[in-house]
């Protein structure tokens, strides 16, 4: 088995390891894997210290295999305060799979203004690892053999739930994930663990995903508080609240493609 999720070749261009591996397809990645690789190449861009990211919005156009790719990440409207980044997972013929926006934004002014910390749910070790209960067209796959996964509320297939996240393993071969890259690994998680459909029967595919962040989260734990809400007459959508061992961190939110197998 890789040791990591990506391993690096040259700037911009990785391997993605069958570690990426997603539940609908043995030769495409689950979406937190390119989503905290593109977390990285955020990351990479420079900035000035007060800027901080506060929302990453990831557009999953096509399936990302496993295999080659490119990813990079660059600014496409600079400013002192706020600041908007474009990136993109691209195959090496070119063909764009990934497409995401950053936003950064100073840290925030209130003069000592702070409302009041949401605590977190109870802690991982109240949990116990889960794998996601069905047969995985091969293995390994992201989860659970990238990611470790412990519900303290709920189960999978059972509606709202609250799980913890944490890499077992580098998004990138040689390098220790940063607490944004382990973010966005687990925040594309939510449908997956609050579902209401039978996986058996349904797809439930987000081609989006939206993180907002409010403050950088502390430590190797990443929970989630998800539900999934199907409209009448609408469309499917997922919510959750993330919290780090110390409490809320952000939101992420996921528009949903529901239908039959």
């Amino acid at each position: 088995m890789d040791a990591a999720v990506f391993s690096q070749i040259e700037d911009g261009r990785f391997v993605a390891s069958e570690l990426a591996r997603g539940p609908w397809d043995a030769g495409a990645q689950h979406g937190g894997a390119p989503a905290a690789l593109l977390m990285r190449c955020f990351e990479q861009v420079p900035a000035d210290r007060d800027l901080m990211i506060a929302r990453v919005t990831y557009e999953l156009l096509r399936p990302v295999p496993l295999g080659e790719l490119t990813a990079q990440a660059s600014v496409v409207r600079p400013g002192r305060r706020v600041q908007l980044l474009e990136g993109s997972i691209s195959s090496p013929e070119g063909v764009e799979l990934v497409r995401a926006r950053a936003l950064r934004v100073s840290r925030a002014d209130a003069r000592g203004f702070r409302t009041d910390p949401e605590p977190p749910p109870i802690g991982p070790v109240a949990g116990e690892d889960s794998s996601p209960p069905f047969d995985p067209p091969q293995r390994p796959t992201f989860a659970p053999d990238a990611i470790e996964i412990r519900f303290v509320s709920g189960a999978f297939g059972g509606g709202p739930s609250t799980a913890w996240f944490r890499l077992r393993v580098p998004v990138v071969a040689g390098e220790t994930p940063s607490p944004l890259q382990r973010l966005a690994a687990a925040g594309d998680f939510g449908n997956g663990i609050s579902s209401v459909l039978h996986w058996s029967e349904y797809l439930f595919i987000n081609p989006d995903l939206t993180l907002y962040i409010e403050r950088v989260p502390v430590g190797e734990w990443i929970c989630l508080d998800a539900r999934t809400i199907i409209a009448s007459d609408g469309v499917g959508s997922a919510e959750s609240v993330l919290y780090d061992e110390r409490g809320r961190v952000g939101r992420a939110a996921q528009a949903l493609l529901i239908a039959p197998r």
